[in-house]
């Protein structure tokens, strides 16, 4: 009966032990399929855009996605992972939309320069300096020969 007590005694110490170390934080880090960062669901199967976080739309199956510990206060409230800081302090983004080829910041720190680090202009772009301040640096090839000039030196016009 001593060793029953014994035993008894090390499994409930064990158990209190285990109830009362912190756990360690979920990493909800992942890189969706279009290879843009994500957002991991506690399922550990589905990883949504990180500009889908704290959209009011439950991607996630527990709705994790919305919770207010990572909604309550944008952006301080988000893993750091899922955000960008513009240049202009006062400005951020998702992580996702660094490198989009959209001006998301309005000051197109999210598509050029250091704090971006983007890649130049994929296959589906085209480099020029923008008419519009919708674009950064490149421009949609799909607006090449359109008829509408979208670069200063129209060469989506005629050399795109």
């Amino acid at each position: 009966s001593a060793t029953v007590l014994l035993i008894l005694t090390a499994a409930t110490g064990l158990a209190v032990v285990l109830v009362l170390l912190p756990r360690a934080p979920v990493n909800h880090f992942c890189v969706t399929s279009r290879n843009q960062t994500g957002f991991l669901c506690d399922d550990g199967v589905t990883c949504i855009p990180a500009s889908q976080v704290c959209d009011r739309v439950s991607n996630c199956r527990n709705g994790e996605d919305e919770q207010e510990k990572l909604c309550g206060d944008l952006p301080h409230s988000l893993p750091g992972f899922l955000v960008f800081h513009c240049a202009n302090p006062t400005y951020w983004v998702y992580a996702d939309q660094r490198c989009n080829g959209l001006n998301d910041c309005g000051d197109c720190s999210d598509e050029m320069g250091s704090l971006a680090a983007c890649a130049p202009c994929g296959s589906e772009w085209w480099s020029c300096s923008p008419v519009l301040y919708e674009y950064c640096s490149c421009v949609p090839r799909r607006l090449c020969r359109d008829g509408v000039q979208h670069c200063l030196s129209w060469s989506d016009e005629y050399i795109c």
